[in-house]
């Protein structure tokens, strides 16, 4: 995956607490153009960090997943040299959903 440093880790952040938000608020909350998050987002969804979500499909409604929680947790290890960050996180998230079902 190929993250825009600093700010999907900003919409994962804002997202953190697993509530909804839209484009429109998270623009607003992280001072950033509108246009751009909404260029963001889906592509975060398409890695499987964000889910968008309802009442109606286009709603623009999002929220992190598991996944992005991850991500969002190893932050520090996103570029650092010789690690390969996305065997890290499904690793990780693969340990988690193991202790879930334990």
């Amino acid at each position: 995956m190929k993250l825009a440093v600093p700010t999907d880790f900003d919409i994962l952040e804002a997202l953190a607490d697993r509530r909804r938000n839209t484009a429109v608020n998270l623009s607003y909350i992280l001072d950033k153009n509108r246009s751009y998050i909404n260029t963001r987002l889906p592509i975060l969804a398409d890695y499987g960090l964000l889910a968008r979500v309802g009442p109606a499909p286009n709603s623009g409604l999002y929220e992190i997943t598991d996944k992005g929680l991850v991500v969002l947790d190893n932050r520090d290890q996103y570029r650092a040299d010789g690690v390969d960050f996305d065997a890290l996180v499904e690793s990780e998230l693969r340990a988690r959903t193991d202790e879930t079902d334990a």
